[in-house]
């Protein structure tokens, strides 16, 4: 079964590549990170973060699961601060501030064009994924002071919200 890595894992600073094939792996490699979200639990996982440096991303705000591939371009607007977590540095939040809203064209399992578009909670999660896929983690979105303490947490006191 794939794990999902944390921060200083290296396909987590890592650019992905688009899919080119659209087959049964590509189902079953969504299925499984759907799994793997849903065990976290989470709601949202990027290829990335479980060593897999592929334009796909899955996520489930609630109103059941997506599967985003190959996102090809993102709009935004307007500006929220949220509490914001990730996975791959379990058991931390901080305050970031993102746009509000997201639209995003991206590919569905077939290779049709999809649109994927909302805020709150649906246009972070966007955001949030796409940023994965582009090699960027969550500390990127904070400002150098709030990083270099988060760098020094996680130093001293590692991943408390991880199972070991």
């Amino acid at each position: 079964m794939l794990d999902i890595v944390t921060f200083g894992h290296p396909s987590l600073k890592m650019k992905s590549q688009n899919v080119d094939i659209f087959d049964e792996e590509l189902k079953d490699l969504t299925d499984k990170m759907l799994e793997i979200m849903y065990e976290a639990p989470g709601v949202g996982l990027a290829a990335p973060q479980i060593g897999i440096n592929k334009n796909i991303f899955v996520f489930d705000i609630g109103e059941g699961p997506n599967i985003a591939v190959n996102p090809i371009s993102i709009k935004v607007s307007g500006k929220v601060n949220f509490l914001e977590g990730c996975l791959s540095l379990p058991g931390y939040y901080w305050e970031i501030e993102r746009p509000e809203y997201a639209k995003l064209d991206c590919l569905d399992l077939k290779g049709n064009k999809i649109i994927y578009e909302g805020d709150d909670l649906l246009g972070r999660v966007l955001q949030h994924e796409l940023d994965h896929l582009k090699g960027k983690v969550l500390l990127t979105c904070l400002n150098r002071k709030t990083r270099k303490q988060a760098l020094k947490d996680i130093s001293i006191n590692g991943f408390p919200g991880k199972d070991v």
